[in-house]
């Protein structure tokens, strides 16, 4: 039986680290997931730390094609609107989240696993976060009030038992740059309309209300009449000059998470996401995040078993 990586559900965490590290010229991506499959992070559970691995679609598929959707595929063209409105496409070869509960910690941690990784890859992406007021945006707003369960969790996040990658996941990650001030400079009834929800209690406007080009209205991806989840496990990030949102999402369906990106931009109906006026994509990649146990076989058992003992 395989087992999913636990910190896709590990929540509580108030500090976060993001790595996107590229392959080396000389490297290879089987080397690299030998390498991190060898962290000593993934043998032990005193380091009070959380590591989620995800690698790059082709890479994964490559060096463990049982153990790997069929149809996966990359963030490697920009996704463009019909008003010119474009998500910028930075794929990568392997992304790490680690997550604990103090900064400091969190940056030993990623240091340790730098030093770890640096004959294999080089980092491309390095961003610290937090949780900002018990999970709000920051524009104020909750985030992830649509989320399944911790109960119904696994059930959207995770491929199903015997089907290919089973208890795998598939991530979409970006970085999104706010600005604050022209958000800010709406009235509490205006930023509820972009976003879809009410501000203080994040209670969804009821559908006749709801603005077409509403955040909600546009990241809900439906089928049938029946929406598709997604799990998102999103944080904040930087200064307080320059800040934004992390975004994790996490599907058992690759297909609904760029349907999301579809429908942010516009491409369906030319009805864009009305929050894209006030927040910039910075990156987009995919990454197949593979279960525990389809990882553990690119680890050493020697070292594994010393390390468990």
């Amino acid at each position: 039986m395989a087992y999913p990586q636990v910190g896709i559900f590990a929540m509580g965490a108030p500090a976060h680290s993001y790595l996107e590290f590229e392959i080396v010229p000389t490297g290879s991506g089987l080397e690299l997931v030998k390498a991190i499959a060898n962290i000593a992070m993934l043998q032990s559970t005193v380091s009070g730390l959380n590591l989620v691995v995800g690698v790059r679609p082709s890479i994964w598929s490559s060096i463990a094609p049982a153990d790997s959707p069929s149809e996966l595929f990359e963030f490697i063209e920009p996704i463009a609107g019909p008003d010119g409105f474009v998500m910028p496409a930075t794929q990568r070869d392997l992304w790490l989240w680690i997550s604990g509960p103090s900064v400091g910690q969190v940056f030993d941690g990623s240091s340790r696993i730098l030093e770890n990784l640096s004959r294999h890859a080089v980092l491309a992406e390095d961003i610290s976060a937090w949780s900002y007021q018990n999970n709000r945006d920051l524009t104020g707003f909750i985030d992830g009030s649509a989320n399944p369960s911790l109960l119904e969790a696994p059930d959207v996040a995770l491929i199903p038992p015997n089907a290919p990658g089973e208890y795998g996941s598939i991530l979409l990650f970006q970085k999104w740059r706010h600005d604050l001030k022209s958000f800010g400079e709406l009235s509490v009834e205006e930023q509820e309309k972009v976003i879809g929800r009410t501000k203080k209690t994040s209670e969804e406007i009821p559908e006749n209300d709801l603005p077409v080009n509403s955040h909600v209205a546009r990241t809900t991806v439906t089928e049938g009449g029946d929406e598709l989840p997604i799990f998102r496990r999103n944080t904040s990030y930087g200064t307080t000059s320059n800040h934004g949102t992390v975004f994790v999402g996490f599907s058992n369906d690759q297909d609904r998470l760029h349907e999301m990106l579809n429908r942010m931009t516009g491409i369906p109906d030319g009805i864009r996401d009305a929050l894209t006026r006030y927040t910039t994509p910075l990156t987009g990649s995919y990454y197949f995040i593979p279960s525990i146990t389809s990882l553990r076989k690119f680890s050493d058992e020697t070292e594994f078993m010393i390390a468990k003992r």
